[in-house]
C-alpha cells in the first residue's frame, strides 16, 4: 500500500506545465515534511527515457496510433516500477509531469482510440494507481502553440507538430476528464500570466498539502 502522494502536472502542448513545476519544486522542498521528487512521462528512468526519444523523434511521423500508447504504457510501467513505488513506499510525494491522463487526452480524445481501451491500459500499467491531485492547466490550442513557435528553449517534439484540431480535441479531452473528476482534477487558467499561474498553483498545492 502506498504511503506517499502523488501529484501529476497535466495540460496541452503550450500551457506551461513544466515552467510551473520546476519553478514551484525549490518551494515545496522547502516548506513541505518530507522528500519531494519531481520526474517526467514519458521518461523519468533509463528505459522509459528511450522510449521517450522512440516516441517523441519528429522523423516518427508514420508511427500508428495503437503502437504510440503502447509505446507510452510500456515506459509509464518501467516508470512507475523503477521509481515511482519506491518513492511512495518510502512517504515521499511525487511530482510528475504528465501521467495517465495524458494518454487519456492524447490516444483517447486526440488520436480517436477508444477510451474505455486507454484506461484499461493505464490500468494495466499502474495497477490501478491514480494521482491523488492533478492540476490541469488549460490554455486555448491557439495560445500554446503560438507559445511553442516562439520559446526557442523548448524541445520540439512530433506531437507539436499535429494539426490545430488535433490539439483542441486533445484540450477538449482534458476538460472532459476533469469534469468526470473535479475532487482529483483542479483547473488552472494558465493562459494567465506566468506569475499568476504560479500563484494559483501554489495556492492549490499547499491548501492540498496543508502547508499554509
Amino acid at each position: 500500500m502506498k504511503k506517499g502522494k502523488i501529484i501529476s502536472f497535466e495540460g496541452p502542448d503550450g500551457a506551461g506545465k513544466s515552467t510551473v513545476l520546476e519553478t514551484l519544486m525549490p518551494v515545496l522542498q522547502q516548506k513541505y515534511d518530507g522528500h519531494v521528487i519531481m520526474t517526467r512521462e514519458p521518461g523519468g528512468v533509463a528505459i522509459a527515457e528511450k522510449i521517450r526519444h522512440v516516441i517523441l523523434d519528429v522523423n516518427h511521423t508514420s508511427m500508428d496510433s495503437k503502437t504510440e500508447l503502447l509505446l507510452y504504457a510500456a515506459a509509464r510501467r518501467q516508470h512507475l516500477v523503477e521509481k515511482i513505488l519506491p518513492e511512495l513506499e518510502k512517504g515521499n510525494l511525487v511530482l510528475i509531469d504528465r501521467f495517465i491522463d495524458s494518454s487519456v487526452a492524447y490516444q483517447g480524445y486526440g488520436r480517436g482510440i477508444a477510451v474505455s481501451d486507454v484506461d484499461w491500459l493505464n490500468h494495466y500499467a499502474t495497477d490501478g494507481i491514480k494521482p491523488d491531485l492533478t492540476l490541469l492547466f488549460d490554455v486555448p490550442s491557439e495560445t500554446g502553440l503560438a507559445r511553442i513557435q516562439t520559446n526557442n528553449e523548448r524541445e520540439v517534439n512530433r506531437l507539436d507538430l499535429e494539426k490545430l484540431d488535433m490539439h483542441q480535441r486533445v484540450r477538449q479531452g482534458y476538460l472532459s476528464l476533469a469534469s468526470q473528476e473535479p475532487k482529483r482534477i483542479k483547473i488552472i487558467d494558465a493562459s494567465q500570466s506566468l506569475e499568476t499561474v504560479i500563484k494559483d498553483t501554489q495556492t492549490i498545492l499547499e491548501t492540498f498539502l496543508e502547508l499554509s
